[in-house]
């Protein structure tokens, strides 16, 4: 009976703190770790709070990765520094958000050394000649409350070719600086003929992001 007891009144002090942070917004944007700066918001997987607007991609909060097949045995990580991006977003009407992406392709590194200039040089990437690798949404498809696919048109190495990337939401809120933010996880495949990769490239190839947005003032 005493430990019916306790937990009985440990269930009722639990359910008292979460009312109480439900009362004051703390799961409307999310429960932050102790010791977060005043003004900043946490984020939460929640689509009701990415908020309707025009965004501008993060470039220190995002990272583009393509997993290459290392001739069979493993994949090898390679890495886009550099890049940007706008998303025009309506959450009421997910179909009709757009999004446009740039990667500047020389920005690729390896942890091979010395790779990284091999890949955006002439023998593959041709960075040279194609500096921006962009892509360009076509339509947004919401398939749950936090999940869908975005089709659009990959540009790579001056060919261009249709990828659909299945899109997860990481979080979004008020952000920080008055400025709402929202992130998303997002994969696909692609076949390296169809933008003109070298016969060494005959595998797929996945291209991860990680993006964060902050919406326009």
């Amino acid at each position: 009976m005493k430990v019916a007891a306790s937990s009985i009144a440990r269930a009722l002090l639990l359910g008292a703190v979460l009312s109480q942070l439900a009362a004051v917004g703390g799961f409307a944007q999310g429960v932050c770790p102790p010791g977060m700066p005043p003004g900043v918001f946490c984020g939460e997987r929640n689509i009701a709070h990415a908020t309707a607007g025009a965004y501008a991609l993060d470039p220190d909060h995002s990272s583009v990765l393509a997993r290459v097949s290392h001739v069979g045995y493993s994949y090898s990580i390679f890495r886009f520094d550099r890049v940007s991006g706008t998303l025009a977003w309506n959450p009421d009407a997910v179909a009709s958000s757009k999004l446009s992406a740039q990667v500047v392709t020389e920005s690729i590194t390896s942890n091979v050394k010395g790779f990284a200039s091999d890949l955006a040089s002439e023998k593959f990437l041709n960075a040279p000649r194609f500096p921006e690798v962009t892509f360009v949404s076509t339509a947004f498809r919401q398939t749950d409350a936090t999940s869908g696919k975005v089709d659009g048109t990959l540009t790579l190495t001056g060919k261009t070719a249709p990828v659909t990337f299945d899109v997860t939401l990481v979080g979004s809120g008020k952000g920080f600086g008055g400025q709402p933010r929202m992130g998303v996880h997002a994969s696909a495949w692609i076949k390296p003929q169809d933008f003109g990769m070298p016969a060494m490239f005959s595998e797929a190839i996945e291209i991860v992001i990680d993006a964060e947005f902050v919406r326009n003032p």
